[in-house]
């Protein structure tokens, strides 16, 4: 037998379940899967209802929503939910001191208020094929990586043209799985007309923020509301005022009637990525890397969040900025606490010693393919690993300093601009001059960037050895007398790129931006990156093979258990059970949360824990309508054992008959460790429940017409 034949036979018989709560599942080999167990824990719906190549299924109202969320559509006019967060920075771009949607929220009374989202698309799947013997088969013709990655690169445009891409409404990609082990040929339909249809205020979409993110019992309203147009063909299109709202090809049903403690559930989104197979080597290296932007992220924050606490309009431009950070920051934290709290490391070392056992019992032909896998990765690693730190500490400071990193976008665009392959290639560099300008100083406050370039380069210089320092820091000393505030006052009174008013008038002037003191700037920073990334990049091919390597001896070495592939951004569905948890011990915490939990929580000298009035009204009266509960209280929050991660954001949470219930929003603190190995006895999915989202759209935001495009079953 073929060693790919013997390959996806272990892969496929590694897909029976033996645990409900962990597993992201690939949902074409659903029906290969002994769905018995998703019986036995109540659910009605079947694999083929769920995923059908041939025929519309519930992952036709799943979407990848911009570029790292999930959405689903709610209705057969396109109507889509996702999470607050996942829309936050097309909110804050349509946001102004005048019309601030982050503070006060939206809602379109009509289909003429949407709002266009510019750059915003929705991915929706249409076809997900196994290429993995095409893959193979061009590999082996591959003399060296340069040339394998050139015969892939091939592969894939001649897949993409069978499949009748055109780059652009119709796209498709080559992704590999289970460390290269396994390759897919996945098309996606992209609509690029996406509107605005609403949000709740911060004070509910974001409510807690830093403090509970990643925290359990929360009370976030963490949705937004968006709608998918299509030309009048029903096909993708590019935004126009002819276009209309999309009729999709299924959308899901939304369930009023709730869900008790064990109730089966499942979510069907787009997780980003996990690393399961993390060795201790790199878990090692993990922890470390994590402490460092911890330590330059935590500096960077406090400057950005005392500017925006002190001006509205900085608020509203580095509201995004802030959050995307805030949110890596907080997750390396938990993630570091958990590695030593629930000895990861130690036990991905028993794993590891486990397999080198393996290995040495099966004789020379199984020494002679795996026998090197932890050698290549661990002596990768420990090669690399230097100029892993010395990257992060580099991109995390001087990486930070906005006017540098503007600087080199645009001269780069301009110097493409000088030698233009075609008329349209000048058109399109012309555009992305003129769209990256007005974007960038959009969101840009000079006196904020002058403070955080002030503090970053003053860190950097007491966090690293001199000698590593890029070359500026010696311009520094020689002419500044190591006065660092004067040096940055310097560049940004100098520098053409300090607004778009002074770069227009210099790019029309021919001025010579690469002479500019910011671009300089960015000069340094890379000339002093470029050979901790030689270095990085050097051990990137026996790292992969390692890894490669491992992972085909651990599917073969771990015959018939659940073993599903890395989260790597594509459909994946995961099942369990509603459930609560006790995260330590006398401390217990139930499977859901109500609105009076936020009016515990109200603290109004707090920024995080402010409660609009209309809310505190409706919750005075139990003006909740259909929405509330038996006791009647309104429901906020629920717990299910599902097994997400980032990219899972705004994945529809959905019952044993596939009608949605929530919205999975995030992951608990005590499992924070979950990417890379799961906690089944701590790990839980934090869930925005659809009856809170229902209510804020019609009792708090007056928008209840919205619901008569949806099919909700009472």
């Amino acid at each position: 037998m073929k060693k790919t034949t013997i390959l996806l036979s272990i892969i496929l018989l590694s897909l029976f379940p033996v645990k409900a709560d962990e597993g992201m599942w690939l949902l074409p080999l659903l029906e290969k899967m002994n769905s018995g167990k998703m019986t036995e824990l109540g659910f009605e719906i079947t694999p083929q209802q769920i995923y059908d190549i041939n025929n519309t299924s519930l992952k036709d109202a799943v979407v990848i929503f911009g570029g790292g969320c999930t959405g689903e559509i709610v209705s057969d006019r396109g109507l889509l939910f996702t999470n607050h967060h996942c829309g936050y920075s097309n909110i804050q771009q349509l946001s102004s001191v005048e019309h601030n949607y982050l503070k006060d929220g939206y809602w379109a009374m009509s289909l003429k208020e949407e709002l266009p989202c510019e750059g915003l698309s929705v991915r929706s799947l249409v076809s997900f094929t196994d290429v993995t013997r095409l893959v193979e088969e061009v590999s082996k013709k591959a003399k060296t990586p340069e040339q394998q990655s050139d015969k892939l690169e091939a592969l894939e445009q001649q897949l993409a043209q069978e499949a009748g891409c055109d780059g652009r409404f119709i796209v498709g990609t080559l992704t590999s799985f289970y460390g290269g082990n396994t390759y897919y040929f996945i098309v996606y339909k992209v609509f690029r007309d996406v509107r605005f249809v609403g949000a709740p205020p911060s004070s509910i979409g974001k409510f807690g923020a830093d403090t509970d993110n990643w925290m359990w019992p929360r009370h976030t309203g963490d949705f937004s509301v968006f709608r998918v147009y299509a030309d009048k063909n029903n096909n993708p299109a590019d935004y126009s005022e002819e276009n209309v709202p999309y009729t999709p090809e299924n959308f899901l049903k939304i369930s009023l009637k709730g869900y008790e403690n064990g109730d089966p559930v499942m979510v069907m989104g787009y997780p980003g990525r996990t690393n399961r197979f993390m060795t201790s080597f790199e878990l090692e290296e993990t922890t470390r890397n994590n402490e460092i932007a911890i330590d330059m992220r935590t500096i960077r924050q406090d400057v950005l969040m005392k500017d925006m606490r002190s001006d509205p309009q900085i608020m509203i431009q580095y509201a995004n900025k802030y959050s995307s950070s805030s949110n890596g920051w907080k997750k390396w934290i938990g993630m570091n606490e958990t590695f030593e709290s629930l000895n990861v490391y130690e036990r991905r070392a028993a794993e590891e010693k486990a397999f080198e056992e393996w290995v040495n019992e099966g004789g020379k032909k199984r020494i002679k393919r795996f026998g090197n896998a932890l050698s290549d990765i661990s002596e990768s690693v420990n090669n690399r690993q230097d100029a892993y730190y010395m990257i992060t500490y580099l991109t995390e400071t001087i990486g930070r300093i906005e006017l540098s990193t503007i600087s080199a976008r645009i001269s780069h665009l301009i110097r493409r601009l000088t030698n233009p392959k075609t008329p349209e290639d000048k058109e399109k560099t012309v555009s992305a001059i003129e769209t990256s300008i007005e974007s960038f100083y959009k969101d840009y406050s000079l006196a904020t960037d002058i403070k955080v370039a002030k503090t970053m380069i003053a860190t950097l210089k007491n966090r690293i050895p001199a000698e590593k320092l890029p070359d500026f820091y010696q311009t520094i000393e020689k002419d500044y007398g190591g006065d660092i505030d004067a040096f940055v006052e310097n560049i940004y009174a100098n520098s053409q790129f300090v607004s778009k008013e002074k770069l227009y008038a210099a790019i029309e002037a021919g001025y010579d931006l690469f002479d500019d003191p910011a671009k300089t700037i960015h000069d340094s920073y890379s000339e002093a990156i470029s050979p901790y990334y030689q270095i990085y990049n050097a051990e990137s091919e026996r790292f992969t093979q390692g890894k490669k390597d491992y992972i085909a001896g651990t599917l073969e070495m771990r015959e018939g258990e659940a073993i599903y592939p890395d989260a790597n951004f594509t459909m994946r569905l995961t099942y369990g059970t509603v459930k609560p948890y006790s995260p330590r011990d006398a401390v217990y915490y139930d499977y859901y949360t109500t609105l009076d939990g936020v009016m515990e929580k109200e603290d109004p000298n707090n920024w995080e824990f402010e409660v609009p009035v209309r809310l505190k009204e409706l919750w005075v009266a139990n003006d909740f309508g259909d929405y509330a509960l038996e006791n009647g209280k309104l429901p906020v929050a629920f717990l299910s054992n599902l097994d997400i991660t980032g990219g899972n954001s705004g994945s529809p949470i959905m019952n044993g008959r596939g009608e949605l219930i929530g919205l999975a929003f995030d992951g608990n603190w005590e499992a924070m460790s979950g990417d890379i190995i799961f906690e089944p006895n701590y790990q839980r999915c934090i869930s925005v429940d659809i009856r809170y989202v229902l209510f804020i759209i019609d009792k708090f935001g007056g928008a209840g017409y919205l619901l008569d495009e949806m099919e909700i079953i009472k």
